[in-house]
């Protein structure tokens, strides 16, 4: 690990998994057995706003009883004892990874605990519900919607994102079905730049030809692993 200074870390649903959060293509459908179409799109939202915004005011409440994991507590450990640069990207959009004391987070696809103004465009710390329609902390105006990045929306920070990639000796999937882009195209971006890459997953990807190395079985146990190899200066 002597040649290895800089990371970038995608975390996906898996690695929450175990904190008891579902996952995204859990079987039954989409968390609550909603369609993708109906909760999680800017026109589910003008169709139906009190059917998502229920919905997301569910989630949040939900996050808030959860806790991190080892996984989670892992990658804060790397983060605060790892010297050189390294970028947690997160699909995820819970806060385990920040309760856990990670520092170096972005949350490529918004969080529950955000509201966002679509007056004003301030996105304010949120906790409570929304469907009752509570005015913006910052302009007054009744147009807060949940700070998540539905389909067809343009995922946050991709310009950071692709600069510390190019930037990194390694990049590290972790817990990700690598089927939603434009996440699922970030290793092969890594590969094309010369990055080494390593896959942590339950089971293999819809990717992970494109990893030099693939590790398969839950995060709770692979990712501690990695981080004290990558730590101790062991691992392959």
């Amino acid at each position: 690990m002597a040649d290895i200074r800089n990371i970038v870390i995608l975390t996906g649903a898996g690695v929450s998994a175990e904190s008891g959060i579902d996952t995204f293509r859990d079987a039954g459908g989409l968390w609550e057995k909603h369609r993708v179409e109906d909760v999680a799109t800017p026109e589910g939202f003008a169709r139906n706003p009190d059917m998502v915004l229920g919905f997301y005011d569910m989630r949040r409440a939900a996050i808030q009883t959860k806790q991190p994991n080892a996984a989670h507590e892992a990658l804060a450990r790397l983060d605060e004892l790892w010297g050189g640069e390294l970028l947690i990207v997160t699909q995820n959009v819970d806060d385990l990874h920040e309760r856990a004391g990670a520092r170096r987070v972005l949350h490529m696809h918004g969080t529950h605990l955000n509201a966002w103004c679509t007056a004003c465009d301030v996105r304010s710390p949120w906790t409570g519900p929304l469907i009752d329609r509570p005015p913006c902390p910052a302009c007054g105006t009744n147009a807060l919607r949940p700070d998540v990045v539905w389909f067809g929306e343009m995922p946050y920070e991709m310009e950071r994102i692709y600069a510390s990639i190019r930037r990194a000796d390694l990049f590290v999937s972790i817990g990700t079905s690598g089927a939603v882009y434009p996440a699922a195209g970030f290793v092969r971006d890594a590969r094309e730049l010369g990055v080494r890459t390593l896959e942590l997953n339950l089971e293999r990807s819809q990717g992970s030809h494109w990893f030099h190395e693939s590790r398969q079985g839950p995060a709770t146990q692979l990712v501690p692993t990695w981080v004290e190899e990558t730590l101790t200066g062991l691992g392959g």
